[in-house]
């Protein structure tokens, strides 16, 4: 195991660098040239020359991207470049909570949904119960984020008035106001992820329930609730689990669209504003915290495997 799990963070290591690498490169090849970014049109060439010469723009893409990456490995992304000119790892430190809050509650909202019904529509499969909710889950399927994220505006904060629409509480001032604050946000996320994720476990439910175990443990006379939750579940949830690294990963760099929607001062509105103002020393380590959790999201997703499946862990042993 100790083995499989050094291969497996060697690989992810190298696609870590490859992507911080691709990162750099496209940063440094957008067209617009970043110290007239910084300091406006109209300046005088001389002006322009010494600050790209200050912030080494003037040196290979290669030079740059190993200095960068040799500070970013001892924790040091760099300064804005952009007025006000503040540390970048502490910019990212203050939104990122945000977005990570937001990726994990609507994750966490999105299981609690999808899990009971993806187990009520597979031991019901062909009945009118299982085509309600999937007919329900391509529905919602079907509908963008941005409308989905407008609708429940409409709904729960303009019509119903239960939860504001613009306002953020950090967890550090109220645990009770941070969570009335992100409970929109946090469904607007879980909308769509819990009707995927119903999908997938109502199909691997339905799969599973055809074993030879599963139909030993019928015979014996169990429950419904027991052969679904302790026999049929853990090994119906391999395709739901990876889904579920993906998404985490890509939900904390991606949430864009809802946090311009409630207003919320997140990575995915850092990201934005960054990329608008010419700040692609903001941009780099925002991405490159970014893929790093993704990267170890997926090396945990890995290792999950082994206690899902007890086959897996010995295979490797």
């Amino acid at each position: 195991m100790g083995r499989t799990l050094m291969k497996r963070a060697g690989e992810l290591a190298a696609v870590l660098l490859i992507v911080s690498f691709g990162t750099f490169l496209l940063v440094s090849l957008l067209p617009n040239d970043p110290a007239v970014s910084i300091l406006g049109p109209g300046r005088a060439p001389a002006e322009y020359a010494a600050l790209r010469e200050e912030l080494g723009l003037d040196d290979s893409t290669l030079s740059r991207y190993l200095d960068w990456l040799g500070s970013a490995l001892t924790g040091d992304l760099g300064q804005s470049v952009v007025p006000p000119q503040v540390d970048v790892l502490d910019r990212i430190a203050a939104a990122l909570p945000v977005s990570v809050q937001l990726a994990v509650m609507g994750m966490g909202m999105a299981l609690l949904i999808s899990i009971p019904l993806a187990m009520w529509s597979a031991y019901h499969a062909g009945g009118r119960v299982d085509r309600v909710i999937s007919g329900g889950t391509f529905g919602v399927l079907s509908v963008p984020s941005f409308l989905a994220g407008l609708l429940v505006i409409m709904v729960f904060a303009n019509a119903l008035d239960w939860f504001p629409r613009a306002q953020w509480v950090r967890i550090t001032e109220s645990l009770a106001g941070n969570l009335y604050h992100a409970f929109l946000p946090a469904l607007t996320i879980a909308l769509a992820e819990a009707a995927l994720f119903t999908r997938i476990l109502r199909n691997d439910l339905i799969t599973t329930l055809q074993e030879d175990f599963i139909l030993a443990a019928k015979a014996k006379g169990m429950s419904a609730r027991h052969v679904l939750f302790s026999d049929a579940l853990r090994p119906s949830s391999f395709s739901m689990v990876t889904l579920i690294g993906l998404s985490l990963g890509r939900l904390i760099g991606s949430t864009v669209i809802v946090e311009y929607l409630f207003a919320l001062p997140g990575l995915g509105s850092l990201v934005i504003g960054a990329a608008d103002t010419g700040d692609f020393v903001m941009v780099q380590g925002a991405v490159l915290v970014i893929a790093t959790i993704y990267v170890l999201t997926n090396l945990l997703i890995d290792l999950s495997y082994g206690v899902l499946d007890p086959r897996i862990r010995r295979a490797h042993v």
